[in-house]
């Protein structure tokens, strides 16, 4: 098995809550002293070019983020040797049913439906480990119909892609392809029918992307409607 196939073989999504401060903020969240993570869903992946949907109901953001793609198995991992273990990265757009979050959480329940609908992880193709010398310097970008909405640089992490992979393979073991994502910088908004999605990233001081999304929105068509209680 090969990490630059994560898209269909990798087993897991960690996701990464509240790695940016100013995006904490703009939730009203508290700012964390220690990771937390919550798992998505592969089935939740759509490619570069394809569509993301809006369930009926369900007020869907944004959430532009840098993803790590594990490259062996990793458990009880310290952060000193945590880089060993990355394969390579990806572009990714943690998508979120904001509503269906709020109420989640307002009633102690789990954030699966939330963050697990099809189409909502749309990301990039594999990014070569060595695109990135400097993990804390990568500029990451993304715009709706054109207008930027998030624009944001890693070195604002709280908590920093050696540290993560320690605390999560502390818990559960990562598995080649297993894609870790770090978190999103603020600007995070909704998304509508007919929108269009693009984004990007790059070091820091480099003048083009190294990689690019692009991607449609539209309603989905199914079984699901929320409303809201």
């Amino acid at each position: 098995m090969s990490a630059r196939t994560f898209l269909t073989t990798g087993k897991k999504i960690v996701a990464i809550g509240r790695n940016f401060s100013e995006h904490a903020k703009e939730l009203g969240n508290a700012v964390p002293k220690s990771p937390f993570f919550f798992l998505k869903p592969t089935s939740s992946y759509v490619a570069n070019g394809g569509t993301i949907e809006i369930p009926a109901g369900c007020d869907v953001h944004h959430e532009i983020e840098l993803a790590v793609v594990m490259g062996k198995e990793t458990r009880d991992c310290p952060a000193s040797e945590a880089m060993d273990s990355v394969a390579g990265y990806a572009l990714a757009i943690d998508c979120t049913a904001r509503n269906l979050q709020i109420e989640a959480k307002k009633k102690g329940l789990p954030w699966s439906a939330a963050k697990g609908f099809d189409t909502f992880t749309p990301i990039s193709e594999f990014v070569p480990k060595d695109s990135f010398t400097d993990t804390n310097d990568i500029d990451l970008w993304l715009k709706v119909n054109d207008k930027f909405r998030q624009q944001g640089n890693t070195k604002d992490m709280i908590f920093k892609i050696p540290s993560l992979i320690e605390y999560v393979s502390s818990i559960m073991k990562l598995e080649v392809g297993d894609v870790l994502l770090t978190g999103t910088p603020a600007g995070v908004f909704s998304m509508k029918h007919g929108d269009v999605v693009t984004a990007g990233m790059k070091p820091g001081k480099a003048e083009k992307d190294v990689v690019t999304l692009k991607l449609d929105v539209a309603d989905r068509k199914g079984l699901y409607k929320h409303t809201s209680e």
